[in-house]
């Protein structure tokens, strides 16, 4: 299981350096009734997530199979709750699994804002099928492999020890949860002291946990 919050970046994907990010020009247009012309608006939150899915869904991708991994908060839903104060990584990473069972990841963090990354996502898969509406479905399969999520390494330490449990304790579901967000509170990157290694590994030690005692 993927967790979308906080942001899970895939490994081996680079990473925009810090202070790099550049603002998007990703927005929508607004018209009233009445009106013979809209006015431009920023994209939403909402809106961006939505572009997501829709192009998901086009690739025939069930919204119940993508997982919508940033830093902010959830709604009851799971999806990003909008109107909240943005990050300080404001990266977006998109996981779904196809029809066949392969698993997949697209992330970006180009841009300042959460809702910009998720729009690019969005039209960058908008790109991609454009290729499959031109006949070149095999091109498509194949520049996706690019994308295709890779397996974790194993754990270098056993998952209780990552999360601090006794060897052979039994550890429930929900207790597990809630130190993987604790922890991840304090190894997440942007907190003092943590790192991309360090939240690597809480990962991997969440999905091994989850595995051996089941999600």
């Amino acid at each position: 299981m993927i967790p979308a919050f906080p942001l899970q970046w895939p490994a081996g994907w680079p990473r925009t350096r810090t202070g790099a990010a550049k603002s998007g020009k990703f927005g929508t247009v607004k018209q009233r009734h009445g009106q013979v012309w809209g006015s431009r608006a920023d994209i939403t939150i909402a809106e961006a997530t939505a572009r997501v899915l829709g192009e998901l869904a086009r690739m025939g991708i069930d919204h119940q199979d993508v997982v919508i991994s940033t830093n902010l908060a959830l709604r009851l839903d799971g999806l990003p709750r909008s109107g909240q104060a943005a990050p300080r990584d404001a990266g977006a990473a998109v996981y779904w699994q196809t029809s066949k069972g392969a698993r997949r990841v697209m992330a970006i963090d180009q841009y300042s804002k959460v809702e910009d990354n998720l729009a690019a996502i969005a039209a960058t898969l908008d790109a991609m099928r454009a290729i499959e509406r031109h006949g070149g479905a095999q091109i498509l399969d194949r520049a996706f492999t690019g994308f295709t999520a890779l397996a974790a390494p194993a754990a270098a330490r056993p998952w209780r020890e990552v999360f601090g449990f006794p060897a052979g304790a039994h550890v429930g579901i929900p207790e597990l949860r809630a130190n993987y967000r604790r922890l991840a509170s304090a190894r997440h990157p942007d907190r003092v002291g943590g790192s991309d290694a360090a939240m690597s590994e809480l990962n991997v030690a969440l999905a091994e946990a989850e595995l051996e005692i089941g999600s």
